[in-house]
């Protein structure tokens, strides 16, 4: 099985106005349009972790069998804590596991299902979507890398694993680098 951790603990803090995952872009909450997509992809579940105004996200937040939510009461210490969080959510058993962020509108499915069958194929450690010679999110995981992430804190995040083990990553060419647009301002809708 491969899971999909799905980063939505943060605190929105360049958007002063509210949760950006709260805010609608192109007439969905932020947060659903990655969420659809991972809905639709081969992934068997997506642990969602949430934090700041946490009732809020999971109120608005599609719905389905596929999800699971959890809590990280610690969101403010950073990223590094979220994805600990969900981590705890994948076991040994699992073949691979993906960190995604939710305020990444323009990933689809076949993004999704990219990562997903590379860490079916592939025994290397990290699977990266590339385009020209930018990288990005979402990334996926081998399920040997999963003690590694134990030793992270702050606001460090996936990519921080992916420069450790950059040896042994497989990397995916993508289209576009539109996908690896995050929405961080209010002027990004």
């Amino acid at each position: 099985m491969i899971k999909a951790i799905l980063l939505a603990a943060g605190q929105s803090k360049r958007v002063p106005i509210k949760n950006k995952l709260l805010i609608k872009y192109k007439k969905k909450f932020l947060i659903n349009h990655i969420l659809s997509q991972l809905i639709k992809s081969k992934i068997q579940k997506i642990i969602i972790v949430l934090g700041h105004e946490h009732l809020e996200v999971k109120k608005l937040a599609l719905k389905s069998k596929k999800i699971q939510f959890v809590v990280n009461k610690k969101f403010k210490s950073g990223m590094a804590s979220s994805i600990k969080e969900g981590l705890k959510k994948i076991g040994k058993k699992n073949k691979g596991f993906l960190i995604v962020q939710s305020d990444m509108p323009f990933i689809k499915s076949t993004h999704l299902n990219k990562i997903y069958k590379s860490i079916l194929d592939n025994n290397n450690l990290v699977h990266l979507l590339k385009f020209k010679n930018k990288i990005g999110n979402p990334i996926g995981f081998n399920i040997s890398v999963l003690n590694k992430f134990k030793k992270i804190k702050g606001d460090v995040g996936a990519k921080f694993m992916v420069k450790r083990l950059k040896k042994d990553s497989v990397f995916l060419n993508v289209k576009t680098d539109k996908i690896f647009k995050d929405f961080d301002k209010l002027s990004d809708f």
